[in-house]
């Protein structure tokens, strides 16, 4: 008779799925997705509306693989551009499994997180929402409880979480309880995979991530980057061609700077982060073109994930 071994412990399920961040601009979204996943797949700004297209994070939290869906800011539309970023967003919430909004805990439920609310109780369709209030260190802890008690009023949230996004605080709990909601089922992407962006993309987000923090006003909205070629090397280094496009004449020389300074450092500080996401030396060459009908034109818009026929009126 062969003997049973007694301590053998039952396998324990895998999980996967998606969680759509979702939230007025500069609510912390790309900050908490960086955050889960442990590295920068999102762009993040000071200036809000940086994000434009729907960006996969992927994380592994013991036997789960969490899915983040970092989403625009969900805002009041004025032009194509911003339409078509809206619905990004709402796009994202109903492709997935968990909703997570995020709010500023010292803005607290302000016109545009109402609005949001009001779209969630039509939009969530029985799915968990989890309220995730974040920059909790910028306010006292009464006003923390008072705005988490009015939140929990206006809409039936299945948990509340306090958060930093930037320092990390509260993202433990709420990593946790994203592992443990998500439905059973086989991991959707391999182990090692942190996004779900082709390289090309990312590689052009970091780019304008670099043009954002250096410009000001306006441009930053009215210039987009793409990367035309990509070319791998013997030595294992990649060669990559990016072009700018600005929307006014004007712009071209904004962005290049006196001297070509701007540009020279903005090549510099993309050139060194692609780099580091990529693990291996980069060649990166930038040019800028004038489009003036770029935030017209489809194919710009596919280039950055997003559907032209969303920005319809």
């Amino acid at each position: 008779m062969t003997d049973i071994p007694t301590d053998t412990q039952p396998e324990i399920p895998t999980r996967a799925g998606f969680v759509a961040l979702i939230g007025e601009p500069n609510a912390g979204k790309s900050t908490l997705l960086n955050r889960m996943v442990g590295a920068r797949v999102s762009i993040v700004t000071h200036k809000v509306q940086t994000t434009r297209a729907r960006i996969r994070g992927i994380a592994m939290h013991g036997p789960a693989q969490v899915v983040f869906v970092d989403t625009p800011g969900i805002f009041r539309p004025r032009r194509r551009l911003d339409r078509s970023m809206v619905a990004a967003a709402w796009g994202g919430a109903a492709d997935a499994d968990i909703i997570v909004l995020l709010i500023e805990a010292h803005r607290g439920l302000t016109d545009g997180v109402q609005e949001i609310l009001d779209n969630l109780r039509e939009r969530s369709s029985g799915r968990p929402v989890a309220l995730a209030i974040n920059k909790i260190d910028r306010v006292k802890a009464e006003t923390l409880l008072a705005l988490s008690q009015r939140m929990n009023e206006a809409f039936p949230f299945e948990r509340t979480f306090m958060i930093s996004a930037e320092r990390g605080h509260g993202t433990g709990d709420l990593m946790d309880w994203l592992a443990q909601t998500l439905p059973e089922g086989p991991w959707l992407y391999p182990e090692d995979q942190i996004a779900d962006l082709p390289m090309r993309m990312i590689a052009a987000e970091i780019t304008r991530e670099k043009l954002t923090l250096r410009l000001h006003e306006e441009i930053p909205y009215q210039l987009t980057v793409e990367t035309e070629h990509w070319q791998e090397r013997d030595d294992g280094s990649a060669r990559i061609d990016q072009v700018i496009y600005v929307s006014r004449p004007g712009h071209k020389g904004i962005v290049l700077g006196k001297g070509g300074e701007t540009i020279k450092g903005v090549s510099r500080a993309a050139r060194e982060e692609i780099a580091e996401f990529m693990g291996r030396p980069v060649h990166l060459f930038l040019r800028v073109a004038l489009r003036e009908n770029w935030l017209d034109e489809a194919e710009r818009f596919r280039e950055m994930g997003l559907d032209f026929r969303d920005g319809d009126g």
